[in-house]
C-alpha cells in the first residue's frame, strides 16, 4: 500500500508531524497546506486556504488524497473533518462537535461536570453580563482568580489576575480588547495550586493509547514570568508525571473523557491533549486541546519508534487497539526561538543563520524562504530539539545548538527544563 497524505497546518507541530509521516514506507506523496520551509523539504507545500472547505475538498478529490491529517485547532473547530468525512474521505482529527472540548471552555467544563472528571470549580457569564461577573469575583474575595475566554484565542485567552484591580482590568480587556470575540462568554475558575504537565493520547473514537507526557513553558519570561504565549519550550518525559500519577490520570480523566464523548454521541478521533494541574488532591484538568500540543509534539513524536502514518491510518479505521506503539528511552528538550517582542508586536523578515550548523533537530514554525535566504515570519520562529539519555543531556544538547543560530532580536528562555532538573535532584 502506498498513499497520498494532505497535512493541514504551518507551524512547528506540523513540521514535526510531516517529519514523522515522511519516514513511513507507506507514504507515496505528502502535501502540506500551507506548510513552511521545513515541510517543503519533506513533500510539496500547497497554497490552499484551509478555511475554504470547498477548496480543501476539491484538492483532496483532485489529488487522490487517501488521508488528511489536521494539525491546528481552528480548522477542526470550524468543522473541516466533518466536511471531508461526509464526502467519504479519511481524516485524522476530531469532528466539529468533539473538537468543542477545545473550541468552548464552557462545553469542556460542563462535559467534565457531567462525567465527574476532576477540574476546578467554575461559573460562566455572558459578555453582556460582565457586571455580574465582577460582582461574583468580588464576592469570592480570593486571589488569584482564573478568567478564560470561552472561544479560541491562540493560547492567549487565559488571564490570572492577582488582585481586584487586575481582575476588573482583565474584564475590560476581555469585553472590549483583542480577546473580545473569543470572550463572548467567560468562564471564571478557582485558582488551582500545583504544577502543570500535559498527557497525550491518540484515539480512534472507541479506544485510546497514551503516547507521552511533557511539561510546557507558557510564560514568555524566565522563571515563569511575563505574558502567556503559545509555548516557549518543552521537555519530555516530565519527572512530575510518575507511573502512579499517570495511572490516576488514565483512570480518572482520559478513560472517562473518551467513554463520555462516545456515550454523548460524538466519539473522539485524533490526538487528545490533556493539560493537568498536579494538586495535593491529585491530577485535575486545566484544559483540553483537540490536537497535539505545540511545542510538546516536537519532543514526543521524535521518540516514536512505531510508524506514525501506520498508527494514523489505524485510527481512521477504528483499529487502534490492534496497533502496538513503542518509544525510545531518550529525554528530549525543545527551546523555542522567538521574535523579539513576542507575544506582543514583533517584526518579520529577519534573516536566520546557523540552522545548518546546529547538531539537533530543527523544526520550523514562523519561517519563510526568499531568494535563497531563510527569514522570520512569525512570533515563534524555530524549535531546537536536543536529546539525551538524561534530561540534563537533552537540555544541554538543545542549548548548544541554540547558540549556533542567530537572527536580529532573537529571544528565547534560558531555563527550559529547569523545573524537571530540580525534581530529579
Amino acid at each position: 500500500m502506498s498513499i497520498n497524505v494532505l497535512l493541514i497546518g504551518s507551524g512547528g507541530r506540523e513540521h514535526t508531524l510531516a517529519w514523522g509521516i515522511a519516514k513511513s514506507p507507506l507514504l507515496k506523496k505528502l502535501y502540506t497546506a500551507p506548510g513552511n520551509p521545513g515541510t517543503e523539504s519533506l513533500g510539496e507545500n500547497v497554497n490552499l486556504d484551509v478555511s475554504d472547505h470547498a477548496a480543501v475538498l476539491d484538492f483532496v478529490r483532485s489529488n487522490d488524497i487517501d488521508l488528511t491529517v489536521i494539525g491546528p485547532e481552528q480548522p477542526l473547530v470550524e468543522g473541516i473533518a466533518d466536511v471531508l468525512e461526509n464526502a467519504g474521505h479519511k481524516v485524522f482529527g476530531p469532528k466539529q462537535q468533539a473538537a468543542m472540548l477545545e473550541g468552548s471552555k464552557e462545553f469542556a467544563k460542563d462535559f467534565m461536570a457531567r462525567n465527574a472528571i476532576p477540574t476546578a470549580a467554575y461559573k460562566v457569564f455572558d459578555q453582556d453580563n460582565f457586571d455580574e461577573a465582577a460582582e461574583y469575583i468580588k464576592s469570592q474575595n480570593s486571589y488569584p482568580v482564573v478568567l478564560k475566554a470561552d472561544g479560541l484565542a491562540g493560547g492567549k485567552g487565559v488571564l490570572i489576575p492577582e488582585s481586584e484591580e487586575e481582575a476588573m482590568n482583565a474584564l475590560t480587556e476581555l469585553k472590549s480588547g483583542s480577546l473580545s470575540d473569543a470572550a463572548s462568554r467567560l468562564v471564571i475558575e478557582e485558582f488551582m495550586v500545583g504544577e502543570e504537565a500535559s498527557v497525550f493520547a491518540i484515539c480512534d473514537g472507541d479506544s485510546y493509547k497514551i503516547i507521552g507526557n511533557a511539561q510546557d513553558h507558557k510564560r514568555a519570561g524566565g522563571g515563569d514570568t511575563g505574558l502567556n504565549t503559545g509555548g516557549m519550550g518543552a521537555y519530555s518525559p516530565a519527572p512530575i508525571v510518575t507511573e502512579k500519577l499517570l495511572e490516576r490520570t488514565e483512570i480518572e480523566i482520559i478513560k472517562p473523557t473518551i467513554d463520555g464523548m462516545k456515550a454523548e454521541g460524538y466519539p473522539y478521533t485524533g490526538f487528545l491533549y490533556v493539560g493537568l494541574m498536579i494538586t495535593e488532591e491529585g491530577p485535575k484538568v486545566v484544559e483540553y486541546n483537540c490536537r497535539f500540543g505545540d511545542p510538546e509534539c516536537q519532543v514526543i513524536i521524535p521518540s516514536l519508534q512505531t510508524d506514525l502514518l501506520e498508527v494514523l491510518i489505524a485510527c481512521t479505521e477504528g483499529k487502534l487497539s490492534e496497533s502496538e506503539i513503542t518509544f525510545d528511552d531518550q529525554y528530549r528538550c525543545t527551546v523555542v526561538l522567538a521574535s523579539g517582542g513576542y507575544p506582543q508586536a514583533y517584526e518579520k523578515g529577519k534573516e536566520i543563520t546557523g540552522v545548518d550548523e546546529a547538531d539537533a533537530l530543527i523544526f520550523h514554525a514562523g519561517t519563510r524562504s526568499e531568494d535563497g535566504k531563510l527569514l522570520t515570519n512569525g512570533g515563534r520562529v524555530l524549535n531546537v530539539v536536543g536529546s539525551g539519555s538524561t534530561l540534563k543531556e537533552a537540555i544541554d544538547a538543545s542549548y548548544a545548538s541554540v547558540e549556533k543560530i542567530t537572527f536580529d532580536k532573537m529571544y528565547y528562555r534560558r531555563d527550559i527544563g529547569a523545573k524537571g532538573l530540580k525534581r530529579i535532584g
